[in-house]
């Protein structure tokens, strides 16, 4: 027997209404570091008409990428939800082709003040701290239309799909991402990886001593390593296994370093280098799955992993230091999948570029504001967890008496972790002035 509503009414009436509720949240955040003030302040480029400020422009593109509207069709909605705009702080929401409009621009006039202001926050962020980890990684960008240099590379979801291929790298101690750079899709990583990483150590704090670098076999280049061996870093860095080099891995003596796994180490010089690496190899029975980025060779009913590093540590302990890369491939798939990073937004390459940077500062704003803002318990959680929790609320906005307020439904089931985080937030003093980029 049918248990639905008989008779339904419906009635366009409702008041003060929107599902973003938590988009509060984001914004008290914002206005407890002064976010649209920095913007402001730092960025500044010709608009072709004054309704939005660039700060504006740039809030009302990091807004979709948190609440999961990723592309600019789908923020329509947006532009009708008169809470969302007094929420967000933004006079109104501007429309897809002026979006559009403003990354074209902004790609030209307003970039490098934009990443100059990011470097500043990041640098301040990674705190009073004497090593750096810089995780390398790259990804593949399908494109589905004809984009600016998209180019038919290397792509083993859509194989003949032109691309664009992304480089970045992390900070292995706060995860933030420390520098990216955009490429078209032919791009061969080990070309790129030395101006990211010179880049990468220039922004480096004062007193940073120590860097280390981890990087899957992409990055395996003689080149690479005199790099980061010139600038007096260490590396650990999975091997590109060479026939000569597979040839030696039987021979070698191996020990037990835990239950089921042996290891070995030896000096062993690659063709065109010019001179021996440490070697560390990782042997392991076939019937063991190790992860996709270490099965590398087996041979007589064994995986063998190989690396070639400088860090003097144990086997043992080099192998888990080595392992805790693998956040950075859980990152990438959640920039491109979360907040939207495979959604090519335009035409033109230089404005997809840009898009990329305000796609890098959307997720370190929400590393930050996890680290600093909501409860210990969800501060390693993804960003569509927080959205299920936290973001996408549904709430009625009213000011009884004047007073600003939100009221949360009484079945809504997360309300004290809500609660907590606002009251977390409202209780920030941030570690530093993001204004100017000082510490209090």
């Amino acid at each position: 027997m049918a248990r639905g509503p008989r008779n339904l009414r419906v009635a366009a009436d409702g008041v003060g209404l929107t599902q973003f509720g938590g988009v509060a949240l984001i914004e008290q955040f914002f206005q407890r570091i002064h976010l649209q003030g920095a913007l402001w302040r730092h960025i500044r480029s010709a608009q072709r008409n004054n309704r939005y400020s660039v700060s504006e422009s740039l809030k009302a593109l990091l807004y979709p990428l948190v609440l999961g509207l990723g592309r600019f069709e789908t923020t329509e909605p947006l532009r009708y939800n008169g809470v969302f705009h007094c929420l967000a702080g933004l006079p109104d929401y501007p429309a897809a082709t002026t979006l559009r409009r403003f990354l074209d621009r902004f790609a030209t006039r307003g970039r490098n003040s934009f990443l100059k202001l990011h470097d500043t926050w990041r640098a301040v962020m990674l705190g009073q701290t004497s090593q750096a980890i810089f995780d390398l990684d790259s990804t593949v960008l399908t494109v589905f239309g004809r984009q600016e240099r998209a180019q038919v590379a290397y792509n083993p979801k859509k194989r003949g799909r032109p691309s664009y291929l992304p480089l970045l790298c992390f900070e292995g101690n706060t995860q933030d991402c420390w520098e990216g750079s955009y490429h078209t899709g032919r791009t061969n990583v080990s070309t790129i990886t030395v101006p990211l990483l010179e880049r990468s150590f220039r922004k480096l704090p004062a007193p940073i001593r120590e860097v280390r670098v981890r990087a899957h076999s992409a990055f395996d280049d003689h080149e690479i390593i005199e790099f980061i061996e010139g600038k007096g870093a260490f590396y650990a860095m999975v091997a590109r296994l060479t026939r000569p080099l597979k040839n030696r891995l039987s021979g070698l003596h191996y020990h037990r370093i835990a239950s089921g796994v042996w290891a070995a180490k030896f000096e062993y010089c690659q063709l065109r280098w010019p001179g021996p690496r440490r070697f560390v190899v990782i042997r392991r029975p076939q019937r063991d799955e190790p992860s996709a980025q270490w099965t590398l060779f087996q041979m007589g009913g064994y995986t063998y992993q190989a690396m070639v590093t400088n860090i003097a540590l144990q086997p043992l302990n080099l192998w888990r230091f080595y392992d805790r890369r693998a956040r950075a491939e859980l990152i990438i798939r959640e920039l491109k999948y979360a907040y939207a990073l495979g959604k090519i937004p335009i035409n033109h390459f230089q404005a997809n570029e840009a898009f990329f940077q305000i796609v890098s500062l959307a997720y370190d704003l929400l590393n930050w504001f996890k680290r600093l803002c909501v409860p210990p318990h969800l501060q390693q959680a993804t960003l569509q967890r927080l959205r299920r929790r936290l973001f996408v609320v549904p709430v009625q906005f009213a000011r009884p008496g004047g007073v600003p307020t939100l009221h949360l439904a009484p079945t809504y089931p997360w309300a004290a972790d809500f609660l907590e985080t606002l009251k977390r937030t409202w209780r920030l003093r941030p570690p530093f002035n993001i204004l100017t980029g000082n510490y209090f």
